[in-house]
Parts: C-alpha cells; structure tokens; sequence
C-alpha cells in the first residue's frame, strides 16, 4: 500500500479505494468552505498533516492507521488545490477545452512548442490576453500536467538581479522550467526535485533527482528558489535550517492553503517574510492571484 501511494495516485483513485476517509474529509472540507474561514481551512490542512507525521517513525506499530493518515493528507491536498484553481479561475478541472482561436493564441503566446513554457512577452500578453474570451480555462486545462504558472521575461530578468551571481538551487523544480530560463539568462543554477510526482510530470535530464534536504546539503546554496511549493508541504522548513541559505525566493499563491507552508513561514524567526508585489504581477495569469514571497536571513 505504501508503495501505491508513492506512486502519487489522484484524488479519484483515493477515492475509489478509501471511500469512507474521503467521506470524513469531504464532509469537514464542506463545513470549513461555507463558512468562508481561510483561517480554519489553514488550521484543518495542519492538524491532518500533524496527523499523518505523528503515524510515522520508530514505535509506530500501527500501519492501517498510518495509511489512512497519509491518504486522508493527499486527499486534503489535491482537494484544496482542485478548489484553489477554481476559486482562481471560476472553472473546474478537465472539463473545459479551448476552441481553435483561443487555443491557438494561447499556444503561440506562452508555448515554445507542445507543453515547453517559454519566457512570456509582458507588453503581448497585457496585449493579447484580455482579448481571450477563454482565458480561464488555461489553468485547468494545464494544470494536470504540472504546470502551475506562467514566467514573463520580466520576472526572469529581476530574479537574475536578485540572486546576484549567488550559488543557487531550486528544490522541487518539477520540469525544471524555471531553473532553465534562468541559465539561459547566465545563472548557474541547480534544478532538483526528488522526482515523486512522475505520474504528471516528465523529469528531464537537467532536473537532478535530489530532495530538498539533500539538495541544501550537497550544495549548500546561498539562494533557493521554489515554485509552486504544495500547500503545508514537509520540505521548505529545511530551507530555513540550512546555514548557507541568505535568500529564499518562493513563488505562488496568496492563498494559504493553495500553495506553501505558511505555518512554517510564520513559525520561523531566522529570515525575514516580505511578498514583493513587482514581482508577484510578473508571474501569470493574474488569474492565479500570484505572490512572490521573499526570505531575507536576519542579521547575527
């Protein structure tokens, strides 16, 4: 079981297979959403994921608790980032499609070729995109093959400011998009992820297949980048523990429980938070309400 569940199934194999933990979780899931309390969804998502870690480790005999701990944590994740995408987008996942005009447009404005990103014109997307009656459905359409955002050639030219010729690491890179526009712009960054969602995401050769933990410990980095971190996620708070780290660049949502550990980023008190609003309109579609959080190590 535990073997299938690294293979990171979706929240419909989850629920197939464990019908009465999704019906816990959707029911609380219910409870918290009409009452619009972002708080108490951001409490809900701790509590199972302090659930799931409190299953694991030495003296931990109970492996039937154990599963339905870890499932009812990726069912809570793939149903927040299900109902994040659509509260960005007004849409709902796979069922929407472009027709040939929009589909076209988009293809030309933000693809290199298939599914590669490419750096994205600002002037022709503030241009072109208001024009695209089907603008929403870009999300959910691309969304399922892990591409969570879009990077205008601005962005790339103000993180390459921004890094400063530092050392550099990107953990959980995915398809390793950003980390290549930034060595096209002259930074020698590290691409790493440790690979577990292949299901949805081809890993190419530059992406080397390190976890965040080992990636800041081989490399030891002043500068981190993460895109897109999944919502409570056990990985950033290494970013936080590692010496060498002088700037940690987070890319996502402002909404909590759509991407980043924002426990952690509060529960720390070695760097200093600041969102970077230039930045953040620089990530698209605005539709994602994006955010481009900063971590500055404090002094001493």
């Amino acid at each position: 079981m535990k073997a299938w569940l690294e293979s990171d199934p979706d929240l419909e194999e989850l629920q197939e297979r464990f019908p009465a933990e999704w019906a816990s979780v959707r029911a609380k899931l219910r409870e918290l959403v009409s009452r619009e309390d972002d708080e108490a969804i951001a409490a809900y998502v701790q509590s199972v994921a302090r659930a799931a870690a409190g299953t694991r480790g030495p003296g931990r005999s109970d492996a039937s608790a154990e599963v339905s701990a870890e499932v009812r944590r990726r069912m809570l994740a793939a149903a927040l980032r299900q109902m994040s995408l659509s509260r960005a987008t007004g849409v709902s996942q796979g069922t929407v499609r472009f027709n040939l005009v929009n589909g076209w447009v988009a293809q030309r404005l933000l693809f290199r070729r298939g599914l590669e990103r490419k750096p994205v014109s600002l002037p022709w997307f503030r241009l072109v995109w208001p024009l695209l009656p089907q603008r929403r459905y870009l999300m959910p359409l691309v969304t399922p093959q892990g591409i969570y955002c879009f990077y205008s050639s601005a962005l790339i030219r103000r993180l390459v400011r921004l890094i400063d010729g530092r050392t550099c690491v990107e953990i959980a890179a995915g398809d390793g998009t950003l980390s290549r526009f930034l060595r096209a712009a002259g930074v020698p960054v590290h691409a790493t992820d440790d690979h577990s969602w292949s299901r949805t995401i081809d890993f190419p050769e530059d992406v080397e297949r390190l976890d965040a933990q080992a990636a800041l410990a081989r490399y030891r980095p002043a500068v981190v980048l993460c895109s897109w971190p999944p919502a409570d996620n056990g990985f950033e708070r290494y970013v936080f523990g590692t010496e060498s780290v002088q700037t940690y660049i987070v890319i996502g949502t402002r909404h909590r429980f759509g991407s980043g550990d924002f426990a952690g980023y509060l529960a720390q008190h070695a760097f200093e938070m600041r969102e970077e609003p230039t930045l953040s309109r620089l990530v698209l579609p605005p539709e994602l309400d994006p955010a481009v959080y900063v971590f500055e190590r404090r002094p001493g």
